[in-house]
């Protein structure tokens, strides 16, 4: 029996707490295919001195080399926040076929609260989203974040 979408989520939150850990904004990304993790990763453009290193990209790359494909057809990425503009357009670039994340992004999610990429007709490529698992969790750890930040 696959997997939850719940399950697959509360690892995703286990990543953000090791982003969080290192001094980076608490988001993590797992890609799941045949119910097995191909790729993973947490914020780390801090640590890493470079902007596109964000949880999905990190999530990306990995799945990438591990499938020796930059196409994952038939992949769920899963994020514990709305991905940006960049996040969404390396998703669709992967051929993601679904995206679940948790929190929304309201100053600059891509997938529905500030722009809607997902849904955009001329793309040639749509990915299957879905969101509010686990958000609360989420939601609170970011506060929780920034609160320590201010």
């Amino acid at each position: 029996m696959p997997h939850s979408d719940e399950y697959w989520m509360e690892k995703a939150l286990v990543l953000a707490e090791q982003a969080q850990q290192q001094g980076e904004v608490p988001v993590g990304a797992i890609i799941v295919r045949d119910d097995t993790i191909i790729g993973q990763g947490w914020n780390q453009p801090i640590i890493n001195n470079d902007p596109t290193a964000h949880a999905e990209i990190q999530a990306l790359r990995a799945a990438s080399k591990n499938a020796a494909n930059y196409r994952l057809p038939d992949a769920t990425l899963y994020a514990t926040l709305e991905p940006c503009v960049m996040c969404a357009g390396a998703i669709i670039h992967a051929r993601i076929k679904r995206l679940v994340f948790a929190a929304t992004e309201p100053k600059t999610g891509a997938a529905g609260s500030c722009f809607d990429i997902f849904n955009t007709p001329q793309l040639n490529h749509h990915v299957k989203c879905e969101h509010g698992i686990l958000a609360e969790q989420s939601s609170e750890l970011l506060r929780t974040f920034f609160r320590s930040r201010r």
